[in-house]
């Protein structure tokens, strides 16, 4: 009787743990851990190069939602970003997304600066001031390039 007892107690235990890993499976999928409201809103990138579904969005540093997508806008060539971010936070109209990289050659993500405006975006709304990513490849391939245009030009060294 004992023995029965002990594996039910085992059984028990393993199933509410493998549920915990379903569990922790889904929210961390979903990238939403902490459960709460979110909204959606959408900012239009000359450059979203780098930038991914997924990536996160900060405000001071601080994570206040993610990236939920990223299209083609058909009718000027720019990426629109939809982003994800949580309910409670009210950004002013005049709020500025950049998209950002975690260190020299780290991930992208999106950093929204607030503005001072008296009214704020609904869900749904389009952030329309916005700094595209910086491609830094071009950036050193112009530095590179530049400075070797530069050493054709130059007059030879004098004997």
């Amino acid at each position: 009787m004992k023995q029965s007892k002990l594996e039910l107690y085992v059984g028990l235990f393993v199933l509410l743990g493998i549920a915990a890993v379903v569990y922790l499976t889904v929210k961390l999928g979903s990238k939403s851990l902490i459960g709460g409201d979110t909204y959606v809103m959408e900012a239009r990138f000359t450059n979203a190069g780098g930038l991914n579904a997924g990536s996160s969005v900060l405000v001071a540093g601080v994570p206040v939602g993610r990236v939920e997508g990223i299209r083609v806008d058909g009718t000027d060539y720019t990426a629109m970003v939809t982003l994800r971010v949580e309910a409670g936070l009210k950004l002013p109209t005049d709020t500025m997304a950049s998209i950002k990289t975690t260190g020299l050659i780290g991930d992208k993500y999106v950093a929204l600066a607030p503005g001072a405006d008296e009214t704020y975006l609904s869900a749904g709304s389009r952030i329309t001031m916005t700094e595209s990513s910086v491609d830094l490849e071009s950036l050193i391939g112009k530095m590179a390039f530049g400075s070797v245009e530069k050493g054709k030009d130059s007059p030879p060294p004098a004997p």
